[in-house]
């Protein structure tokens, strides 16, 4: 599987269908058609597309959303960048700023956390395993089989490397009016 390919598969699960759960079994669905080949091709093509989100700055601007961060909603929050389909994920990764032209942040403004509904989290967890989902049905092996065969193929972990650029804190209002300022402007103060 190429980028290509790989990007053409997100944006048609997006036209679908709005829910997660039904985006996820859609994908699965189509990976679980083809060979063994695409489905561990599908997961190197995710990993590979998460390398450029995982920056400081892109932590930041999540934590300024959300209010907090850990390694893993930060990860969950990248593969709903890539969730939005090619164009919004590449612009977001270029410029973390413009998360506060997506309808979906647009929405969260002036709520707090605790009046959003489970589906206005920008997460996206279950992509990561939709691909070993397929795998599985492929091939009747494991799970395990195939995070193995994804690794001899050369994929790599995408959680596993610290973020790049200078770490630097979303609740600092001054730094974050200077650095992510129309996502400052969304989320005044750190939530």
């Amino acid at each position: 599987m190429d980028d290509d390919t790989f990007w053409t598969l997100i944006e048609n699960c997006r036209t679908r269908t709005p829910d997660p759960d039904e985006r996820v079994a859609w994908l699965c669905g189509e990976l679980a058609r083809g060979p063994e080949p695409e489905t561990v091709g599908f997961q190197i093509c995710l990993d590979r597309a998460l390398t450029p989100t995982n920056t400081w700055d892109l932590w930041a601007a999540a934590d300024r959303i959300m209010g907090w961060n850990s390694d893993d909603s930060f990860f969950y929050f990248r593969l709903w960048l890539v969730g939005l389909g090619r164009e919004a994920f590449e612009r977001v990764a270029r410029d973390p700023d413009a998360l506060a032209e997506l309808p979906d942040v647009r929405r969260l403004v002036g709520r707090h956390q605790s009046d959003w509904d489970e589906e206005e989290w920008l997460v996206w967890e279950e992509l990561d395993y939709v691909a070993g989902q397929a795998f599985v049905q492929v091939t009747g092996r494991t799970e395990e089989d195939f995070y193995e065969v994804v690794e001899a193929r050369g994929g790599e972990d995408p959680e596993s490397a610290d973020p790049a650029g200078e770490r630097w804190d979303a609740s600092d209002d001054e730094q974050a009016k200077r650095r992510i300022p129309r996502l400052s402007g969304l989320f005044p103060g750190h939530r």
